[in-house]
């Protein structure tokens, strides 16, 4: 990965503002990454400040005048093209990717159809409502994922299979969001890679004693295991970055983002998800997969950064 100029990156960065919190689902991870974000910029010796984003944030915003806005929105109102429509209106610049690509992205169904379209490779899914014919769906796909169309940290997700589990799971997703999928369930390998425009950092592979990488697993879960490099051939792991990649480029995302895929025991690819406002924990999958080509925290940051300077969207 090539080099950066740290001093020069610093040398342009005015007031930046980290946007954590917030009043979706995701809340409780928002303020540990926002918090992580915002400890980093502070021991790089960034001009910074933090908004626990509320009903407030336009006047909060107002009063603080950032030259740009680190975005560490998890979830509704942050990564779904709300919080970026508003700081463009304000003409404030911020991190990630811009309304359209959020709103795409953060929207599961509107992303599957996309890559369907595209034929980029995503396991099959239907959109439930009260009433689908439960056995149906299970007859079409076997064992089931049930999830929220909006949403992330794997809240409200769950594994199914067979009907009355999947009316019962259906009605548990609704407290997320209004709108539910049941999604083909891929057995096999669970990759993540992090991409930050046309650069990929290292897949991760992920494995858990649990039924999948559920929140559990991702944020509590010590016994949860990552596998970098992946149990991949090369030949294998180029065909993945070409995936990653057209996913990434077909929602015209920008800034860091986060492919997730399941290869199924015969070797194949499904795209789940694109996360454009990833997680920055010291669980998160990102700051994982930068360390293993020896990109601390703290320099993460800088490169995240440095996509702006460079786009200049001010």
């Amino acid at each position: 990965m090539r080099t950066i100029n740290r001093e020069e990156i610093l040398a342009k960065l005015g007031h930046v503002v980290v946007l954590k919190g917030g009043l979706s689902a995701e809340r409780e991870i928002s303020l540990r990454s926002g918090h992580a974000v915002y400890c980093g910029l502070q021991r790089l010796g960034v001009q910074s400040s933090v908004i626990d984003v509320g009903d407030n944030i336009i006047s909060d915003l107002t009063k603080v005048k950032p030259d740009l806005v680190f975005n560490m929105l998890h979830g509704k109102g942050g990564e779904d093209g709300v919080i970026q429509g508003l700081l463009e209106t304000m003409g404030i610049p911020y991190t990630g990717s811009h309304v359209l690509a959020s709103a795409l992205a953060m929207d599961k169904v509107k992303c599957k159809l996309i890559w369907q379209k595209l034929g980029l490779n995503t396991a099959d899914f239907v959109v439930l409502n009260d009433q689908v014919a439960w056995q149906g769906v299970i007859d079409k796909f076997g064992r089931t994922v049930v999830k929220p169309v909006n949403g992330g940290s794997s809240l409200g997700i769950s594994i199914v299979d067979n009907a009355g589990d999947l009316q019962e799971e259906y009605l548990a997703a609704l407290k997320f969001d209004k709108q539910v999928m049941a999604e083909k369930y891929i057995e096999g390998k669970e990759l993540s890679t992090p991409v930050l425009e046309d650069q990929l950092f290292p897949t991760i592979q992920l494995e858990t004693d649990r039924d999948f990488f559920d929140f559990e697993a991702k944020y509590k879960d010590e016994n949860s295991r990552i596998i970098c490099p992946p149990e991949l051939s090369a030949e294998k792991q180029m065909e993945l970055e070409l995936l990653i990649r057209n996913a990434y480029q077909s929602l015209c995302c920008a800034g860091l983002a986060r492919v997730d895929v399941m290869q199924d025991c015969e070797g194949e690819f499904f795209l789940l998800e694109l996360n454009t406002v990833p997680g920055m924990t010291n669980h998160s999958f990102v700051p994982m997969s930068a360390k293993k080509i020896g990109i601390d925290f703290d320099e993460l940051l800088l490169r995240i950064l440095e996509v702006n300077l460079k786009q200049d969207i001010k």
